[in-house]
């Protein structure tokens, strides 16, 4: 065991996979990955800290909320490894994530605003597109879905119908 722990202060593998809901072998993965650190008792058996449990936590959290596992790695590496980080360490950690999390929520309602725009014709084609994207004048301001990605299309882009408008 570690120096200057207690029993109390370290969970086994089993008892973190059952505390936060997840797979001994996604822990293992996790620990392969370098965003986990357990350290090993007198028998060989990994222990973790108690901490662990809210690092794990994260883990999720930043998975579902789209983090590449080598970003979630640059984020627990701000935190202390060598103590459980308290709220100021969380609280630092988290404010470098705020921009992240702000761009993606960002693209998300962009995305929202323009499903609705686009699926609203009917084509589901913005290259063919008579109502939002007429003659493919998106592909002029570069590769990929241009609007979502944030360009702007301009009043000409744009082609208000009259109804009733068949695609």
């Amino acid at each position: 065991m570690m120096t200057g722990l207690k029993a109390s202060d370290v969970i086994s593998i089993g008892d973190l996979a059952a505390r936060v809901g997840v797979s001994v072998s996604a822990i293992r993965f996790y620990e392969a990955r370098g965003l986990l650190s357990p350290f090993r008792n007198a028998g060989g058996q990994r222990r973790f800290l108690r901490s662990d449990i809210r690092r794990l936590s994260f883990i999720l959290i930043a998975q579902q909320l789209g983090l590449s596992i080598e970003a979630i790695g640059g984020e627990l590496a701000k935190l202390p490894g060598e103590r459980t980080p308290n709220a100021t360490d969380w609280r630092r950690m988290s404010g470098g994530m705020r921009k992240l999390l702000d761009d993606r929520i960002a693209a998300l309602t962009r995305t929202r605003d323009l499903l609705d725009v686009c699926i609203g014709c009917g084509c589901l084609s913005l290259r063919k597109c008579a109502l939002y994207n007429p003659q493919d004048r998106a592909a002029a301001k570069g590769p990929g879905p241009r609007y979502v990605m944030g360009d702007e299309a301009i009043e000409a882009d744009r082609v208000e119908p009259d109804p009733p408008l068949v695609c």
